[in-house]
């Protein structure tokens, strides 16, 4: 059975993981510790607990209890001093505190879930992303960062505070891999941050496994503006120290001109530019037909599609 290791943060993550749990492979998610926004933040800073929104994404794709347990760990409280909380972000700080490790608590909630695979915190340590603009500005956390619009003027550095060690068991996942998955997700606060822990990108470099990287689908406005598969590629290998990609998968498939229309304030379609052998097209989007068009403005839906995405990821596992 292939092993592989899938990279990142967020919805990326959750896209692959669901998609790739319907194949016989071992899986792992290495998740990135920097989320602060929400209920995770406010989890974060009320009770002193590691970040479980990423982390309660990855165990819920990978999840093969009922659609009932998956729904109750992704429900969101809606008024009420809950309001806003996940009920699977407070049930991981609630293990977390029980158990006395986060580590722990992730084990036993995927048990309780009956995942296939395993999810893994990049770092047990407490985190804060910042990044210092060319302005001279300071982005103090991981929600700032995902909040700015100044990013694609330039940034001088960004960095975890304080400077973490890697999760042993990451490093080992990532040294024991068949293939490992980079991608998709939000560049500058779900890759990056994996890659700024350290062993990590030494890990990569050494790792013998093949290597994937999953272009993101749209760009951001303020963030990535123009960036074309070149610039994501460039940005990601410049933080892992050398260019490690066997592949890179692309999305070749065009989203209706209306739903283009809607995002053009949000961001644009990222353009490829690279002709090379290692590249990968497909047609990767997930299906908008049963979206109500009042929700258009209100939801990030152009997304990979889980099954597509997986269906791609196995022809290259296939062939290793």
């Amino acid at each position: 059975m292939k092993k592989i290791v899938v990279i990142g943060g967020g919805t990326g993550n959750f896209a692959v993981l669901r998609g790739l749990k319907s194949y016989k492979v071992d899986l792992s998610a290495i998740v990135s510790m920097a989320d602060d926004g929400g209920s995770t933040g406010i989890l974060r800073d009320e009770l002193g607990v590691l970040p479980p929104g990423d982390v309660r994404q990855c165990l819920v794709a990978l999840s093969n209890s009922s659609n009932m347990m998956r729904s109750l760990m992704n429900y969101r409280f809606e008024n009420g001093g809950l309001e806003g909380h996940s009920f699977g972000n407070l049930f991981l700080s609630a293990l977390e505190k029980v158990t006395g490790s986060f580590e722990k608590a992730v084990e036993e909630m995927g048990k309780i879930l009956f995942i296939k695979g395993k999810v893994i915190p990049v770092t047990t340590h407490q985190v804060r992303l910042k990044m210092i603009l060319n302005s001279r500005r300071l982005l103090e956390s991981e929600k700032e960062v995902y909040l700015s619009q100044e990013i694609d003027q330039g940034y001088k550095s960004i960095y975890l505070e304080p400077f973490p060690k890697a999760n042993p068991h990451a490093i080992d996942e990532i040294m024991n891999s068949d293939m490992i998955v980079v991608g998709p997700g939000g560049l500058h606060t779900s890759l990056i941050p994996n890659l700024l822990v350290e062993g990590v990108s030494e890990a990569l470099r050494v790792s013998q496994a093949k290597k994937i990287f999953v272009v993101n689908l749209m760009n951001r406005k303020g963030q990535t503006t123009g960036f074309k598969v070149s610039d994501y590629l460039n940005e990601v290998n410049r933080f892992i120290g050398e260019d490690i990609f066997d592949f890179i998968l692309v999305n070749n498939q065009k989203p209706s001109q209306q739903l283009i229309e809607v995002y053009a304030e949000e961001g644009e379609l990222v353009e490829n530019d690279l002709n090379e052998n290692r590249m990968v097209f497909a047609p990767l989007l997930g299906d908008l037909k049963e979206t109500p068009k009042k929700d258009l403005l209100k939801r990030s839906l152009i997304r990979h599609d889980p099954k597509k995405l997986a269906q791609e990821l196995m022809k290259i596992v296939n062939h290793l």
